[in-house]
């Protein structure tokens, strides 16, 4: 299916080109014998148009793949430029040699023998121009995708940062909570007043957490202890919970939170009774905070969304590089969270977006003017080349004109996106256009 796009692209090519190469000829004095003089031309000239617009179309797809989201960096577009020239008279060589030989019967030496470098300008040209459009169109493209891209980047961001709010603490934890503190207000009125002390603490620590990037790997257990004290009175001794006493490194820093996700995940999933205890360890290993449980799956449990583990891993992933590691077999559950470098710089999420997309703006605008300057250049360097072949071929009309009208209208055309200008539909004509509907609003 591919194939076939690519062949209808080439075909309606080389239609404009054997109309411009005619319209040329035509100027210049030649007519065509007959309908079938012209037949046999525009099938020639389609072979030329459809293979070199095919390898030149495969080979922009290998630079794709070869060079991932990068092949308008400077470097790897001059690479494709000189890899795509090299490709273009090895096509054109075996084109005529295959033409030649097979369809007008030359032999190997005669072919050898007349076979001059003029012969290659015209269909060089062409290819040249073809390919120019080529990258022109899709660095467009391209460019209208990145925006679509970072636009998903910025709202995923978002989500996750919301979602990780949003499912700080499960709203069936307060209300079975509250359900205890009932209970015991009646049986234990001394062990209720705890009880309301340890939930006021931690409903304290998420509000003051939850604005934080991170928190000192101490801060976390300590309310991890406090959340699974909570839980330990509500199944009394139906939960088997350890954590380490002694700490490598209290002021390393872990996502606030964390751990209470986990904690709740564990309880949440598996059955907690008596008979059926439910063992949770908190350890440290290479590096990592690793929580721990047994599996006993409660069996009206509906299937797992799995919001939690995503949160701790779109939180995590915006900090750092290392991963969440999620382990699972038939008998336990093991999630290990990277414990970060205490002197990790910790900014305000906001001027830290704030200064990224600064330096991404910054940076993307350094790379489109390096992008515009080259394709300037390679341009202005097409120029005197073009009009060298028109003067070498001898065609006494100066066909060189279109390339180079050509060419320039899709460098402008570059140069108006670059420099965003617009004469037509500019910054101003946005500016008077968004106050004009905002008058209409208010």
């Amino acid at each position: 299916m591919e194939l076939f796009r690519h062949f209808i692209k080439a075909f309606i090519v080389g239609i404009i080109v054997f109309i411009i190469l005619a319209l040329v000829q035509y100027a210049n004095g030649y007519t065509f014998s007959d309908l079938g003089e012209i037949l046999r031309w525009f099938v020639f000239n389609q072979i030329y148009a459809v293979i070199l617009y095919l390898v030149n179309a495969y080979y922009f797809k290998f630079l794709l793949k070869w060079f991932p989201n990068a092949v308008f960096k400077t470097k790897n577009l001059l690479k494709g430029a000189f890899g795509g020239i090299f490709l273009t008279l090895i096509t054109l060589f075996f084109i005529r040699i295959t033409t030649e030989t097979l369809i007008f019967g030359r032999t190997l030496d005669d072919f050898f023998a007349r076979e001059q470098i003029a012969n290659y300008y015209v269909g060089f040209t062409i290819s040249v121009v073809v390919t120019s459009i080529f990258y022109t169109v899709y660095y467009y493209r391209n460019k209208q995708e990145t925006k679509v891209t970072e636009q998903k980047i910025i709202a995923g961001t978002a989500s996750a940062k919301f979602d990780a709010l949003k499912n700080q603490l499960d709203p069936h934890f307060l209300f079975n909570s509250l359900n205890v503190l009932t209970s015991l207000i009646e049986e234990n009125p001394e062990a209720a007043t705890r009880f309301t002390t340890s939930l006021s603490k931690v409903y304290r620590y998420v509000l003051e957490q939850k604005n934080k990037e991170l928190v000192t790997l101490e801060e976390e257990l300590k309310f991890a202890q406090l959340y699974m004290s909570l839980l330990s009175v509500r199944f009394e001794d139906s939960i088997v919970f350890t954590s380490p006493k002694n700490l490598r490194n209290p002021q390393a820093k872990v996502v606030p939170l964390s751990l209470q996700l986990l904690l709740e995940n564990a309880v949440k999933h598996n059955q907690v009774t008596p008979t059926k205890k439910l063992y949770i360890a908190i350890s440290e290993k290479e590096g990592m905070l690793v929580v721990t449980n047994n599996i006993q799956m409660k069996q009206a449990l509906k299937e797992s969304t799995g919001v939690g583990l995503k949160n701790i891993r779109d939180r995590y992933a915006l900090l750092t590089e290392r991963s969440v590691e999620i382990h699972e077999n038939r008998m336990e559950f093991r999630v290990a969270i990277p414990i970060l470098d205490e002197n990790i710089r910790i900014m305000n999420s906001q001027e830290t977006f704030i200064s990224e997309k600064r330096y991404q703006r910054a940076k993307k605008r350094v790379e489109e003017l390096k992008v515009f300057y080259m394709h300037f250049g390679i341009y202005l360097v097409f120029i005197p080349i073009f009009i060298y072949l028109n003067f070498l071929s001898r065609a006494g009309f100066p066909w060189a004109i279109f390339p180079i009208l050509g060419w320039g209208f899709g460098l402008a055309s570059h140069a108006a996106e670059t420099f965003n200008y617009n004469p037509f539909f500019g910054k101003k004509w946005e500016e008077e256009k968004i106050r004009q509907f905002m008058d209409k609003e208010d």
